[in-house]
């Protein structure tokens, strides 16, 4: 699982491997999927991945639930934030479901001490729904902070579509990764110039 958005609700939209002609595959196929993509994105730590884990492993029905209940969650940010790189509205059913799972998630945070200050923590590290909770807040924080200096784009290689935040200079990048949908697509063309140059001449 690449991690490339550079927030991590764009990482999680980022895992469908491919979002044009051809949608898939889905790199969350098990809950044991999103653990691990949960902890890559830094919503838990270790510990909280064990017990995650070990929940799914004693209620595999509500853990099969509860990864459905995240993939809608992440089409309707897929669909949020891509209005955002197109410069369009939120399409108003997503903004619902994004609403409503923000708002099963603001219960789930408090304040605590941390040295002489207080920070907010989560307190459902034992539920299912868990990775859920801290996507849909992370996503509301992405929607409400956006200026008109962050640049929200879709990746031009061939069927991809995953998004990313253009934090470069000129503010043109086109890729998600250079290594990856940039060398791809600069392989094509090479390859489509070359057969041009290739081809016998039609001309008498």
């Amino acid at each position: 699982m690449r991690m490339v958005g550079g927030h991590a609700c764009l990482d999680f939209v980022n895992t469908v491997d491919a979002r044009r002609d051809v949608w898939g595959p889905d790199l969350l196929q098990t809950y044991a999927d999103l653990v691990v993509w949960a902890g890559r994105a830094d919503l838990i730590d270790v510990d909280e991945a064990r017990a995650l884990l070990a929940e799914a492993s004693a209620r595999p029905l509500l853990a099969e639930a509860a990864l459905e209940k995240a993939k809608i969650l992440r089409e309707a940010v897929y669909a949020a934030v891509q209005a955002e790189a197109a410069g369009a509205r939120v399409p108003d059913d997503a903004l619902q479901i994004v609403r409503d799972a923000v708002a099963l998630a603001l219960p789930k945070r408090s304040l605590f001490p941390s040295g002489d200050r207080l920070a907010w923590q989560w307190t459902d590290a034992a539920s299912l729904n868990t990775i859920g909770h801290r996507v849909a807040f992370e996503t509301a924080e992405f929607l409400v902070s956006r200026n008109d200096r962050r640049r929200v784009r879709e990746c031009t290689g061939p069927n991809c579509g995953w998004l990313f935040i253009d934090t470069s200079r000129g503010g043109r990048r086109r890729w998600c990764s250079d290594e990856s949908c940039g060398t791809r697509s600069r392989v094509r063309r090479f390859r489509a110039k070359a057969a041009g140059n290739m081809a016998p001449n039609s001309k008498n």
